[in-house]
């Protein structure tokens, strides 16, 4: 099923199960895995519906994403982000509910067009769906937490979930840079090492846990990420669903 295209570039929801293994041979690639079969694969892979982002010349993969949809907040226990952050307080949310994960594009692009498809596919999908909270965990490449600094301050200060959906602590081995980190952050360096997905999530007034989780496995330090689509600012709007 076509879903968008634009120049050179066209978004879809994978159809078959070579579609799957394309994403998960891409993932494997850009995450720095270590698996001999070259494959990302996990339990929630068959739970998801699969958006492949495409050069339409020569129909290589270059991005990829995974969605889960969501009737409610009764069904986040369901999703890959409760395996590490305490969802209880999501749990009364009413409206349909989407989790992106394992978004990424290949390491050898630099194009900003292919970004840009891909929050135009999901925002066709968001409209298309009625989602009401667009979720994920954000991932900072590394488990260093010294070199986030100034973007984990900037987070704290700016950024923090509100209180009625915030995330609690569950996974074992977590970083609680609302409490450990004291100071004002330079905001320029808390920009600049700010992850390209988060960023986006940010602009469009999004929010996170009070701490991340270090992820040794996926060698990142995430942070879980909520925006509530009613709330994405009028003019952020306009821009996303110009894409589509």
């Amino acid at each position: 099923m076509l879903v968008l295209e634009k120049g050179r570039y066209r978004a879809r929801i994978a159809e078959t199960p070579d579609d799957v293994a394309a994403a998960q041979t891409l993932r494997h690639d850009c995450f720095g895995l270590n698996h001999s079969h070259g494959l990302d694969q996990d339990a929630f892979d068959d739970l998801c519906e699969h958006m492949l982002v495409e050069d339409v010349g020569t129909s290589d993969l270059i991005c990829c994403y995974r969605i889960m949809h969501l009737n409610s907040g009764d069904d986040i226990t369901r999703s890959y982000s409760a395996q590490y952050y305490n969802l209880s307080a999501l749990q009364s949310y009413q409206g349909k509910l989407v989790e992106m994960g394992r978004f990424c594009i290949d390491p050898a692009c630099n194009d900003p067009d292919v970004l840009r498809i891909a929050w135009g596919a999901m925002t066709q999908y968001v409209d298309n769906n009625d989602v009401s909270l667009l979720f994920g965990c954000a991932s900072f490449h590394g488990t260093d937490q010294d070199a986030y600094r100034d973007s984990f301050a900037m987070l704290r200060d700016k950024h923090l979930a509100p209180k009625r959906w915030l995330p609690r602590v569950k996974a074992p081995n977590v970083f609680c840079f609302s409490q450990r980190l004291t100071g004002a952050p330079d905001m320029k360096q808390a920009m600049r090492r700010m992850p390209p997905l988060l960023k986006t999530y940010l602009m469009m007034g999004g929010w996170v846990s009070d701490h991340a989780v270090v992820d040794a496995q996926m060698n990142t330090l995430h942070v879980f990420t909520g925006v509530e689509i009613g709330s994405i600012p009028p003019a952020r709007k306009r821009l996303l669903r110009a894409l589509t």
